[in-house]
């Protein structure tokens, strides 16, 4: 019987030679991911209280990035209780300080097409990039996971979302996803996987792949896959992991699969897309969006922070200077982004604009450490979302776009449409192997 990826790869974690959406199966987890926030603070009390350990330390990976560095005492004895934990369990994988973790589990190679992930994160699905099954779960989900390495599922159907097409100037991923929440509406995927596809995909770097997947959460997917293709094995390849081609046929839906629906977005009509506060849903082009002036413009996140988003931004922002009055904030998505960015010229090109340097992490995104906001401020945001009081005061209000738009409105001190800088200097839109020699 013919296939979904999801089906395939869920069949593989149940020890089933296939299975059924509705169907309740019990899947082994290839890998489990905490972080600080959601980590050791919340499951250690519930392992404790069951008088167990970890079923396979090996298959466990830490991250320290949502209270780094710490600003307070409270900040610093998280980051404590998180190390101690991690050394009393044996979790030799502990990425502490070192980036956000979905981006530091494709850095390091840590996920793959076929495997079961679960991770104690909403934004988990990012490692769909990478044709992995990959759900994010509370604390008591993730203490059961920990101590059995197994978690029960309903197998999903699959929502198939095609790009068809070529972006134009100025549209990336992240406006794909914004547009995409404003078609679907915030959690209007239900319970389903999302797939992507369509001769428009193969144009994205991994990093945007990242960013389609990462978003499923605001679409309410349980998971965002990708496809594996040649440019995924280089990835790979990078990160220290070797993979045959036969991987590329064999995480794949098949051709007559049955999806729940199907749904196509012609990417040479969209336009970069801005989402009003106080939801990703309230998106609409940039140039239907009111020019509001804006205090501050960050590009962080699992969503805006990787190398690609870095050197979108300063394809915009070289040559010219953050608007007086308006302060732009930038924080890298890891050290090796830090690392790369600096060595290409990216950190200078932003430096030299006026950028503001934070350290790698979660930061601002999610109301953390320094760039949060005052009373009655404006942000515009590469973040993923913009709930009211996320980023700072009840009172502040933040707006969601891609980096270029973020830079864009970071030089002209208002939301502003990126389209016009890219003309002025004639290069070429930072798609897909574009974006890897922006910068």
């Amino acid at each position: 019987m013919a296939e979904t990826l999801a089906q395939k790869i869920v069949a593989r974690a149940a020890g089933r030679s296939s299975v059924e959406p509705g169907e309740l199966v019990t899947c082994r987890v290839d890998l489990a991911m905490l972080h600080d926030s959601g980590g050791p603070r919340r499951v250690a009390p519930i392992l404790e209280r069951l008088g167990v350990g970890l079923w396979d330390p090996s298959r466990v990976v830490l991250v320290s990035d949502h209270y780094v560095p710490a600003v307070d005492p409270e900040s610093a004895r998280i980051l404590d209780l998180t190390r101690r934990w991690g050394r009393a369990h044996g979790v030799a994988r502990h990425y502490d300080m070192l980036g956000i973790c979905h981006v530091v589990l494709a850095e390091h190679g840590h996920v793959r097409p076929g495997m079961f992930v679960v991770g104690g994160d909403s934004h988990t699905p990012t490692a769909g990039a990478f044709a992995a099954f990959a759900m994010g779960v509370g604390a008591s989900e993730m203490a059961a996971v920990l101590a059995t390495g197994e978690i029960w599922l309903e197998v999903p159907e699959t929502l198939r979302i095609l790009l068809d097409g070529r972006p134009g100037p100025g549209v990336v991923a992240k406006d794909v996803l914004l547009a995409l929440c404003r078609m679907i509406g915030l959690g209007g995927a239900g319970y389903r996987a999302i797939e992507y596809g369509g001769e428009g995909l193969a144009g994205f770097a991994m990093e945007e792949r990242m960013t389609l997947a990462n978003m499923a959460a605001e679409l309410g997917g349980i998971t965002g896959l990708v496809p594996p293709d040649r440019r995924t094995l280089a990835w790979l390849e990078r990160a220290g992991v070797s993979l045959g081609e036969a991987e590329l046929t064999r995480w794949r839906s098949d051709p007559d699969a049955p999806v729940a629906a199907t749904l196509r977005l012609e990417l040479d009509r969209l336009a970069p897309q801005v989402a009003a506060p106080h939801g990703p849903a309230n998106a609409a082009p940039v140039d239907e969006v009111e020019p509001v002036p804006i205090d501050q413009a960050y590009i962080g996140a699992c969503t805006g922070a990787k190398l690609v988003d870095l050197r979108m931004a300063a394809s915009v922002l070289r040559g010219r200077k953050v608007a007086a009055g308006t302060r732009l904030l930038v924080a890298p998505a890891s050290a090796r982004v830090w690392r790369e960015a600096a060595a290409d010229g990216t950190l200078a090109t932003l430096t030299e604009a006026g950028a503001i340097m934070l350290p790698s992490g979660c930061g601002a995104c999610a109301g953390y450490g320094a760039g949060v906001l005052a009373e009655g401020e404006v942000c515009i945001a590469s973040t993923a979302r913009n709930f009211k009081g996320r980023m700072g005061a009840p009172s502040s209000r933040v707006y969601l776009a891609s980096p270029l738009t973020v830079a864009a409105s970071a030089v002209a001190g208002r939301i502003a449409d990126p389209r016009p800088l890219l003309a002025e200097r004639r290069e070429p839109e930072p798609i897909g192997e574009e974006a890897a020699r922006v910068g």
